[in-house]
């Protein structure tokens, strides 16, 4: 097990490259086997879930190649296989492999996936988008068998805006017989990259990015080149670092529309910053920064996936800050681990406030999610000495290169196996 050491107290300064989007790549990637020939995606960013994904894949017989940031994927072999194996657990967004094959051969014998523990997070609205398509779901030891004799369209409404279950549902559609509409369909931009890439196979498919989505099936897809978006998780965590250690920081490889509800947060707060069109300009932390209340909704709200990291900077707020969290209300494995470094968070149920200013302190803390990983990195960066940040695999899964990031930036960083 790997473990990353932080050495608190320095500045950073300087330009850094945002990845390609993570929650993009790993439906992009299983959205690729339903074409007949190669697809070539740029962008993809160096994490473990791409390698996780890219091996069951593999499992598949499905062609890999990849070559610095470019995947090409070739499903021209390709074998309806079950993947039962334990490596589906390594990866939450596995569950795309469920539509993917279904969509391409009726069919998809697959181990419940794993990921994150955020709170319960089942895959119900999924498995209702799957029967309303005309399938037949049985679940045994702890496998699911998803099997059809003919997709057909069909108008589902989504209880919940998911974004899981608005992708598995497009690529379990593209190839159903007629026409399929997703009610209250997820708006993120993720959806929106993946359905660029499914137009450029050949699916016909409008009204991506609004609440309702239109899908006429048709009966091959083929292959094509596709350029991703950078991820706006990466980028948001970045802005937070350079508003809570930086002097003056660039992001690039950035859209920032993508990320209004934070870079609104960061303003309240008191952070300067220069919005351009590919990148943002982010200022030294002031004094006096402003307690702010933060509620977590779907997009374009704030990302459940910054309240973790934002946590830290809101630590350094004069005065009491909130945060509601609406889509996982367990997600706050983070305060803790915070606390034992000096901050002043009460946690409730589904909520906690923090009280600011405080110092923290380095110490031995444990990453329990990604995000959680990436809030700990920062509250790091910012605290008197050396923290010690165990279960690292959990950073790698989401953050490309974020050691080597960091420390172009000036910070002092160093991975050691334990």
């Amino acid at each position: 097990m790997e473990k990353i050491i932080i050495e608190g107290g320095h500045e950073l300064n300087g330009t850094v490259v945002i990845s390609g989007a993570k929650n993009a790549a790993v439906a992009l990637i299983p959205a690729a086997i339903l074409a007949d020939s190669k697809v070539t995606i740029s962008g993809i960013p160096e994490i473990s879930d791409i390698d996780y994904l890219s091996n069951l894949l593999k499992e598949l017989n499905c062609d890999i190649k990849k070559e610095n940031n470019i995947l090409q994927i070739d499903p021209t072999n390709l074998k309806n296989t079950k993947l039962v194996k334990d490596s589906v657990d390594k990866l939450r967004a596995s569950y795309y492999l469920m539509g993917a094959l279904l969509g391409k051969f009726k069919k998809a014998i697959i181990r419940s996936s794993g990921g994150c523990y955020l709170g319960p997070r089942p895959i119900d609205l999924h498995l209702k988008g799957f029967e309303a398509l005309g399938a037949e779901i049985e679940y045994k030891d702890d496998v699911y068998i998803i099997t059809a004799k003919q997709l057909v369209g069909n108008t589902i409404y989504l209880d919940f805006a998911s974004v899981g279950a608005t992708i598995n549902i497009l690529l379990a559609a593209v190839k159903a017989q007629g026409r399929t509409i997703i009610e209250n369909a997820a708006k993120e931009p993720e959806i929106i990259d993946i359905v660029n890439l499914l137009t450029k196979m050949g699916a016909k498919i409008q009204g991506a990015g609004t609440d309702k989505i239109v899908i006429d099936g048709v009966e091959t897809l083929h292959g094509c080149y596709h350029e991703m978006i950078p991820d706006r998780i990466e980028a948001g965590t970045f802005l937070i670092i350079a508003a809570t250690v930086g002097r003056k920081i660039e992001i690039k490889n950035i859209i920032s529309h993508h990320l209004e509800a934070l870079i609104s947060k960061l303003i309240e707060i008191g952070i300067q910053m220069d919005i351009m069109e590919d990148s943002i300009i982010v200022y030294g932390r002031k004094n006096n920064l402003k307690p702010v209340n933060v509620m977590t909704e779907i997009y374009p709200g704030f990302a459940t996936d910054l309240q973790q990291p934002l946590t830290v900077l809101l630590t350094q707020c004069h005065g009491t800050s909130k945060v509601v969290e609406r889509i996982y209300p367990e997600r706050f494995g983070h305060c803790e681990q915070l606390n034992c470094m000096g901050a002043k968070i009460e946690k409730k149920e589904g909520e906690c406030n923090i009280i600011g200013p405080t110092q923290l302190y380095g110490t031995v803390v444990y990453a329990t999610d990604l995000r959680c990983g990436a809030a700990l990195i920062i509250a790091a960066l910012l605290a008197n000495g050396s923290t010690e940040i165990n279960n690292v695999y959990h950073i790698d899964r989401g953050y490309a290169n974020i050691d080597k990031k960091l420390i172009s930036l000036g910070a002092v960083i160093e991975r050691k196996i334990r």
